[in-house]
């Protein structure tokens, strides 16, 4: 069952005009259509990808929150600042840290917990 409807319609894909030959038509060509796809699996990609990220990051501060000792680094992480400025917490007697090696610097959770009541 051939359709005789012609109506006029612009591409979505391109811009262009076009005669589409049924009511949902919504690219000229099948160029644009397949266009159009790689466009939308790109989007969905990308979507995922950045809800991924989202979850990891959440995971590694929830992870970060259970443990009992954490290094410089992690502690800048867990209160949102930077490596200098935690070392300028420890340097001035705010925040109590133990130095284990010559590099490695532990801070306890409850030091953490107790600067910020």
């Amino acid at each position: 069952m051939s359709s005789k409807i012609e109506l006029q319609r612009i591409c979505q894909q391109c811009g262009k005009e076009f005669t589409a030959r049924t009511t949902v038509t919504k690219f000229c060509s099948d160029n644009c259509a397949k266009r159009a796809y790689k466009v939308r699996v790109m989007v969905a990609k990308i979507a995922a990808s950045n809800i991924e990220t989202e979850t990891i990051k959440n995971k590694t501060l929830e992870d970060l929150k259970e443990k009992e000792f954490l290094t410089v680094r992690q502690v800048s992480k867990l209160i949102g600042c930077s490596r200098q400025n935690v070392y300028k917490l420890i340097n001035g007697g705010k925040l109590k840290a133990t130095n284990i090696l010559q590099k490695k610097t532990l801070v306890k959770r409850s030091e953490i917990d107790k600067l910020f009541e």
